[in-house]
């Protein structure tokens, strides 16, 4: 018998318009933002993710008030009474994003106690990008066990620091940039990640009276000051979502437009579905403040292979790798894609070759052959974007398509699904 899961039927061609919810990767971090300025606080497109609502939790546990308003996606968080520096194991444990309150915690208590995101990690490990950036801020690190202890030594002291990152990881960058905010001194991160979600952290950090400027490359560099203030800000449109329905549209030969999509924040998607064969126009919901805003994907029904290398932005973003990879497996020729972000991030390929299609891996590469046509069947969503390549396979695949692992689905999307629905996708949760 199937536990919950996500019942997916042949769907031919979504079309329609949509609005996107709040970036999903931007909101968690500028959520935990907050606790660097004492007060109220209010943030507008908040998407109702579990995801979101477990930062809530935890931003709760440390001792602050919070209201959301899930009808008007308005987040309310007054941080007066935040009063504790130890986040609980099993908060930490719910989600990676949580250690993004490292920075926060130490650059408003000099010091903060957490426990490694998922539990003890062995081996390689990507937060040590911001362990180590918090050593050369002169913060002590001590590792207790699955515990983290932080403590900032010598807190009046000016620090100029120059961090150097072999990789530009985003999380390591956002966490050392907010303790840099109200660090005295002069902070330079050298190939720091400039995706549209640290930008925008980068502009309420500033609203918030930070001075924190981008120079030529991958620089940042921020001047310390000595207090941040409350501030009212809104949520950039979460681009992987929209690409998201841009896909709908691409995998079953439809239409779709996506109003409120930033186009110059998905340049190379873009670049790709037009490689693959669909027309792809920008700019048709353009207003006085955003001239790229609007998208629309009309899909061709002889889609070509195309070549993909996922990497920082501006490039192929790794969390739309897997529902393009669902479009390509029914596209013409021989599709070629790369994955230079992560590890282990072919989870999803095994599933869709239970539909029939004709991947190969090798490494970090998969090749993909096109096929006519893919076939329903039970299969099992390893992670949030691999939940999303599923159902978008199921949507052009013969049959019903029975996805599980309906909590990765939840983590990452704001009801996607009945968004699906509204543009005519079959998609239904069944729990």
């Amino acid at each position: 018998m199937l536990g919950a899961h996500i019942l997916v039927k042949k769907s031919l061609e979504i079309h329609g318009s949509v609005e996107v919810a709040g970036a999903k990767n931007a909101v968690l971090v500028i959520i935990s933002s907050l606790i660097l300025a004492k007060g109220r606080s209010v943030l507008d497109n908040v998407p109702n993710s579990s995801d979101v609502n477990h930062m809530i939790m935890l931003l709760q546990d440390l001792g602050a008030e919070v209201e959301f308003n899930v009808e008007n996606k308005q987040l309310t968080v007054d941080t007066s009474n935040l009063n504790q520096f130890e986040v609980k194991p099993e908060i930490m444990n719910k989600m990676r994003a949580s250690i993004l309150v490292m920075g926060p915690l130490l650059a408003r208590f000099g010091k903060a106690k957490v426990a490694f995101p998922g539990g003890c990690v062995l081996g390689a490990r990507p937060i040590d990008y911001h362990l180590n950036g918090f050593k050369k801020m002169g913060i002590k690190i001590e590792e207790d066990g699955c515990y983290i202890n932080a403590e900032k030594l010598n807190a009046n002291e000016s620090l100029n620091s120059r961090i150097i990152f072999e990789y530009p990881s985003v999380g390591a960058t956002e966490n050392l940039m907010m303790l840099a905010a109200l660090t005295e001194g002069q902070t330079t991160i050298v190939n720091a990640a400039l995706e549209p979600e640290v930008l925008d952290l980068v502009d309420i950090l500033n609203k918030m009276g930070a001075d924190i400027k981008c120079g030529n490359g991958a620089f940042l560099y921020i001047n310390g000051v000595s207090e941040l203030k409350p501030v009212h800000h809104a949520i950039i449109p979460d681009r992987l979502e929209a690409g998201t329905f841009l896909l709908t549209a691409a995998i079953t030969g439809g239409c779709v437009t996506v109003t409120n999509a930033i186009a110059d924040h998905m340049d190379m998607f873009v670049e790709k579905m037009r490689e693959m064969g669909h027309k792809v126009e920008t700019g048709v919901c353009a207003d006085e403040n955003n001239p790229t805003r609007g998208i629309r994907l009309t899909g061709t029904r002889l889609p070509q292979g195309v070549k993909i290398k996922t990497g920082p932005y501006p490039a192929f973003p790794t969390d739309l790798q897997a529902p393009t990879m669902a479009a390509l497996c029914l596209a013409n020729g021989t599709s070629l894609v790369e994955e230079t972000v992560f590890e282990n991030r072919f989870m999803h390929v095994q599933e869709l070759q239970k539909m029939g299609a004709q991947i190969s891996l090798a490494g970090n590469q998969a090749l993909i052959r096109g096929v006519e046509n893919l076939y329903g069947n039970k299969l099992i969503a390893t992670d949030i974007r691999a939940s999303c390549a599923l159902v978008l396979a199921g949507l052009a695949a013969d049959g019903q398509t029975h996805v599980s692992g309906l909590h990765h689905w939840r983590r990452g999307y704001d009801q996607l699904e009945i968004k699906i629905r509204a543009l005519g996708g079959q998609v239904e949760i069944n729990e």
